[in-house]
């Protein structure tokens, strides 16, 4: 019968071999580890200077903003993942780069279920960078959101509304579904409808119109202005007014109230109605008044 005094120093003893293993591992590990820990900084160091180096010559070029970010991002990448690479294969000899290769693809396919959403936002980030359309101060309207785009970020994107919030919209939202930039180019087209009085003259009412149009400062003389008669409304003709103007929406309210007060003025000085809505009640019978108490139609003296 085995004795339990020699069976608890036999574990201690296979416990104690044990540990003193482990200390030697750790302490022949220690000159890896030190090198890891260079290579790591020197790594940091490297990407930090890349960037920089990076920001400089894109600085050079006509390359957008978000553009630059991209370069910029991409290069810290890369350096990370060469650097990180490389730490691994420091403290694990027997990792070869081909075999942190295929393994890195086989947990990426683990990763990217995992985290399918990331990825897609990461991608849209990289595409919407790489495109010409939406730069950074333009103003878009996307799924009820608009505002000004203030920054464009691999995974989301930051756009000021006028009322100063800021909306951060994740950049699969923006690539997915139609994005309408109203600050594509300088100038843009507004319009306003303006009525008249069915008894006016229609070609003095749109002379005057296009005379008032044409009379205001934020309109763009070197565009078409156009008068068009659009409907014959319940009270009035309508005229459909169509000019071009800023883009941005300051320089749209801007031009529309100009042109509207031209327009009041101009038809108030050609003596042209712009009428109320009218409604005309009729009845198939003549409809019987009664008053309670006698009532003189005749003036009183």
């Amino acid at each position: 019968m085995n004795d339990p005094i020699d069976e608890s120093l036999n574990a201690i003893d296979i416990l104690i071999r044990q540990l003193l293993s482990m200390w030697e591992q750790a302490i022949a590990l220690l000159p890896s580890l030190f090198i890891a820990t260079i290579v790591l900084i020197v790594t940091w160091i490297i990407a930090r200077f890349a960037s920089r180096i990076a920001d400089n010559l894109t600085d050079k070029t006509n390359m957008r903003a978000s553009l630059q970010e991209l370069v910029e991002t991409m290069v810290r990448l890369a350096i990370w993942i060469v650097g990180l690479m490389a730490t691994l294969t420091i403290l694990l000899p027997g990792l070869t780069p081909a075999s942190l290769i295929a393994g890195l693809g086989f947990g990426a396919v683990a990763i990217g279920f995992a985290f399918q959403d990331i990825f897609e936002n990461f991608m849209a980030g990289v595409l919407i960078m790489i495109r010409e359309k939406m730069r950074i101060g333009d103003y878009i309207i996307c799924e009820g959101v608009e505002g000004i785009v203030e920054s464009i970020a691999l995974r989301e994107t930051h756009v000021r509304r006028n009322t100063k919030e800021l909306t951060i919209i994740p950049n699969s939202i923006l690539f997915k579904n139609p994005v309408k930039i109203l600050t594509d180019q300088d100038k843009r087209r507004h319009e306003i409808i303006a009525g008249v009085a069915y008894d006016t003259d229609l070609e003095v009412a749109r002379e005057v119109i296009l005379k008032a149009v044409q009379s205001v400062e934020q309109v763009d003389k070197d565009e078409r202005i156009d008068v068009f008669a659009c409907e014959f409304n319940a009270s009035s003709v309508d005229f459909k007014i169509r000019w071009w103007s800023g883009s941005k929406p300051r320089a749209m309210h801007e031009s529309r109230d100009s042109v509207i007060r031209s327009i009041k003025r101009a038809l108030n000085q050609a003596g042209i109605e712009i009428p109320f809505p009218y409604v005309t009640q009729t009845f198939k019978e003549p409809i019987p008044v009664t008053f309670s108490e006698p009532v003189s139609f005749a003036g009183k003296e």
